[in-house]
C-alpha cells in the first residue's frame, strides 16, 4: 500500500542494496589487485584479514562471478527505485548509457589478463570498471523515468475504439452475406457481415462516393436473384443497375422453379408498358384514393407536410373521384393515369355530370360542384387547379405511351408469372419520373402483398427522389409476406426534407438493419448513438517540478464516434444487423471494409449483356398514341353528355347557368 511507513521502507532497503553492490565491487578491487594497494600503502592487517576472509565466499571466486554479484544487487536496486517520469526521456536515451556502462564494465577483465606495468592495468582496470558501472546506473536510472503513453502511439483512438465483430458466416436462403475485414486492437482480423432476415428492410446510407452501390446494392441484387427472389429495382441513373439485374438473371435463372420475366419501365426509351391503375388490382375507391395521394405528392412534395390541410385534401379527393369514374366506366376501359390527367381538363360545365353518374363519385365531387353553382369560382380554382397544373407535368407522349399499356401487370411474385422488373429514372427529370413511379411502387406494394407468394425484393436507389405512400406500414407487415426492403439514401436529412421529420423519423427507426458508409452531422451522431457503448482504457498524465503522476481508468465511450463515420472511407462501412430467433447474433454492431473482388467484377462486367430492346418504337407512334387519349377523352364526355340528356333520371346532372357574381 502507498502508505508512508511502507515508502521509507522500501527506500531503506534499495539504499541497502546499492550500497551492498559498492560494497561488493570495492571489495573484489581490494583482493584482486591487492599488489598495488599493498604498493600503495592502502593495506592494513586488521583490513587483510577481514577481507580475505569474506573472499573465500564463493562469488568472489573469480573477478566475472564478483562483478555480477554486483551487478545482480545493482539491477535489484534500479528495479526498486522511482525516479521522476519524463516524456522527454525514452529507451534510446537510457540504452546510450546501459550498453556502453555494460561494455566497459566487463571488458575491463582483459587488463587483468596481459603483461605489462601492474600499477598502470590497475588503474586502467579500477578505472573502467567504475565508470561502467556508474554508466550502467545512470542509464537504469533513466529507464524508471521513461513515461510509457499509449495515447502518443494512438493519437486518433483508434485502438481503444476497435471491437469484436462477428467472423462467422451465417447463411439461410434468404440471406445477404458480406465479406469483410475489421481492426481489432491492431490486428487486421476477416469478418462477415449478416443479413439473415432482409425482410426486416436494410437502410443503406451514405454520401456520393461511399460505396453503396458499388460495395452492397450490387452484392445485394446479384445474391438474392441467385436465391430465386423476384425483383422491383428502381434505377435512379439507368442502366447502371438494371443492367447488373439482367445479367444475373441469366446466370442463375437455372435457380427459379419458374423463371421470371424481365421487364423495363423507361420513360425516354420506352421498352415495356404498364397501367399502373390497372383496374383489376383496384378493389374500392381507398385505392383510387390513395394512389391519387401518391401521384399529387410526389409531384408537390411541400404537400407532403401539409397532409390534412383543405386545399391539398381538395385536390387528392378530385382525382380521386376521377381515377374511380374510370375504373367504374365500361369496366374499367379507359382507366389510366393518361386519361385521368385528359378528363381533369374538360370544363367543369362537362365534367361534373359525368362524373356525378358514378353514385360512388358523387359525394366526393358534391363541394366542387357547389362551389361551381355558387360561382365560388377563387375557392373552386383553388381546389382544382393546383391539381391539374402538377398533372399537367405529366402530359407528355412518351409517358402516355408507356402508361396506357398492359404488357405485363404488377404482382411480380406470383408464383406462376414471376417478374424481375426495374423503373428506370433520369436524373435531369427525376421529379417528374419519380412521381409516376412513385405510383408505380404503391400500386406495386398493393400488388405483392398476399399470402403463399414467391420471396421477392423491392430495392430502391436513391429513396428520397420518389415519394412512396405509406413505406413505414409496408416495412412494418412485409416479413409476413416474405417481402425484403433494401432503401438507399445519401443523408437521413434527405428524408426529413422530402418526407417531413416524423415520416423520416419513423423510417429510419423502424429498418432492422443499418449499412452506412461516410455521412456528417446529425445522421453520424444519430447512427453513433444507435451502435451503442464500449468499454475503453483511459490514460492521463501530471507533470510538474517535482513529480510526474500516472493514471489509468476504465470508462464506457462510444463504439463507432460520429468523427469516425463522419471520415470513413470508400467501402468503409459501420452498421448493425438484426437476427432471427433461431439464428442469434450476439455481435450486431460492426465497422468493417467490405471485400470485392474488383478484378473479378471488371472480367465479369465486360461480359455483360446489354439489355435487349423490346419494341422500335418511332415517334409517330407515340404521338398517335397521345392523341388518341384526348380523343377518347372527347367521345366519353361528348357520349355521356348526351346519354345524361336524353336519360330523364340523370337530367337533374345538368348544371344550369344561373346569373351571378363570378
Amino acid at each position: 500500500m502507498s502508505t508512508g511507513e511502507n515508502e521509507h521502507g522500501l527506500r531503506a532497503i534499495t539504499d541497502f542494496t546499492r550500497l551492498l553492490s559498492m560494497v561488493v565491487l570495492l571489495i573484489h578491487f581490494y583482493i584482486f589487485c591487492h599488489p598495488v594497494f599493498e604498493f600503495w600503502g592502502l593495506t592494513a592487517e586488521v583490513v587483510d584479514r577481514v577481507v580475505f576472509q569474506v573472499g573465500r565466499m564463493p562469488v568472489f571466486a573469480s573477478a566475472w562471478s564478483a562483478k555480477a554479484a554486483a551487478m545482480i544487487l545493482l539491477v535489484i536496486f534500479l528495479t526498486g527505485i522511482k525516479g521522476k517520469k519524463d516524456e522527454h526521456i525514452n529507451l534510446k536515451t537510457a540504452f546510450a548509457c546501459l550498453i556502453p556502462g555494460l561494455i566497459l564494465y566487463y571488458s575491463s577483465n582483459l587488463f587483468l589478463y596481459v603483461s605489462g606495468n601492474l600499477i598502470y592495468l590497475t588503474v586502467a582496470y579500477i578505472g573502467l570498471t567504475s565508470v561502467g558501472y556508474l554508466l550502467m546506473v545512470a542509464g537504469g536510472s533513466l529507464l524508471s523515468r521513461i513515461l510509457k503513453l499509449k495515447f502518443k502511439k494512438d493519437i486518433f483512438n483508434k485502438l481503444n475504439e476497435s471491437f469484436p465483430q462477428e467472423e462467422r458466416l451465417l447463411e439461410n436462403e434468404f440471406s445477404l452475406n458480406f465479406p469483410a475485414t475489421y481492426n481489432l486492437k491492431g490486428v487486421t482480423r476477416k469478418s462477415w457481415i449478416n443479413i439473415i432476415n432482409p425482410f426486416r428492410a436494410l437502410l443503406v446510407a451514405g454520401t456520393p462516393g461511399a460505396g453503396k452501390t458499388y460495395f452492397v446494392v450490387r452484392n445485394a441484387i446479384i445474391q438474392q436473384i441467385s436465391k430465386g427472389y423476384c425483383m422491383f429495382l428502381y434505377d435512379f441513373k439507368y442502366d447502371d443497375l438494371s443492367k447488373i439485374a439482367y445479367n444475373a438473371l441469366l446466370k442463375y435463372q437455372k435457380n427459379y422453379k419458374v423463371v421470371p420475366s424481365f421487364y423495363v419501365i423507361n420513360f425516354d426509351k420506352p421498352m415495356h408498358r404498364c397501367n399502373p391503375l390497372e383496374p383489376q388490382f383496384m378493389e374500392d375507391i381507398t385505392d383510387a384514393a390513395e394512389s391519387a395521394r401518391t401521384i399529387l405528392l410526389g409531384l408537390n412534395r411541400d404537400w407532403i407536410k401539409k397532409q390534412g390541410e383543405f386545399f391539398v385534401e381538395s385536390p387528392i379527393n378530385f382525382l380521386t373521384a376521377v381515377i374511380w369514374f374510370l375504373k367504374k366506366y365500361q369496366g374499367g376501359k379507359f382507366c389510366t393515369l393518361p386519361h385521368a390527367i385528359e378528363l381533369m381538363q374538360a370544363e367543369y360545365k362537362d365534367l361534373f355530370p359525368v362524373l356525378g353518374t358514378e353514385p360512388e363519385v358523387e359525394v366526393f365531387i358534391n363541394p366542387f360542384v357547389s362551389a361551381y353553382i355558387n360561382r365560388a369560382m377563387e375557392q373552386l380554382e383553388g381546389q382544382v387547379a393546383s391539381a391539374k397544373i402538377a398533372l399537367a407535368r405529366l402530359s407528355a407522349p412518351s409517358l402516355y405511351y408507356v402508361l396506357t399499356g398492359n404488357d405485363f401487370t404488377l404482382d411480380m411474385n406470383n408464383p406462376d408469372a414471376p417478374k424481375i422488373i426495374c423503373a428506370a429514372n433520369n436524373p435531369e427529370k427525376s421529379q417528374t419520373y419519380g412521381a409516376v413511379i412513385s405510383l408505380y411502387v404503391f400500386r406495386l406494394l398493393r400488388a405483392i402483398l398476399h399470402k403463399g407468394r414467391n420471396k421477392s425484393s423491392i430495392i430502391i436507389d436513391e429513396l428520397p427522389s420518389i415519394f412512396l405512400n405509406g413505406i413505414e406500414q409496408f416495412i412494418a407487415v412485409a416479413r409476413s409476406y416474405l417481402v425484403s426492403a433494401i432503401l438507399c439514401v445519401q443523408d437521413f436529412s434527405q428524408l426529413t426534407k422530402d418526407y417531413g421529420r416524423e415520416m423520416a423519423d419513423v423510417i429510419v427507426n423502424i429498418c432492422g438493419n443499418i449499412i452506412s458508409g461516410q455521412v456528417t452531422g446529425t445522421t453520424a451522431k444519430q447512427l453513433s448513438e444507435r451502435f451503442g457503448r464500449i468499454m475503453q482504457e483511459r490514460e492521463s498524465v501530471s507533470i510538474n517540478r517535482q513529480d510526474t503522476s500516472f493514471s489509468k481508468s476504465m470508462q464506457l465511450d462510444s463504439a463507432i464516434p460520429a468523427s469516425v463515420i463522419s471520415t470513413l472511407s470508400s467501402g468503409e462501412f459501420v452498421g448493425i444487423m438484426a437476427d432471427n430467433p433461431e439464428q442469434k447474433i450476439l455481435l450486431k454492431a460492426f465497422h468493417a471494409e467490405i471485400i470485392n473482388d474488383h478484378e473479378a467484377i471488371k472480367r465479369e462486367e465486360a461480359g455483360y449483356k446489354d439489355i435487349p430492346s423490346v419494341r422500335e418504337v418511332d415517334a409517330a407512334a407515340i404521338q398517335q398514341n397521345y392523341l388518341q387519349v384526348k380523343e377518347d377523352i372527347t367521345w366519353l364526355i361528348e357520349s355521356e353528355i348526351e346519354r345524361i340528356k336524353n336519360d330523364p333520371e340523370l337530367a337533374h346532372l345538368i348544371i344550369l347557368e344561373k346569373p351571378g357574381k363570378k
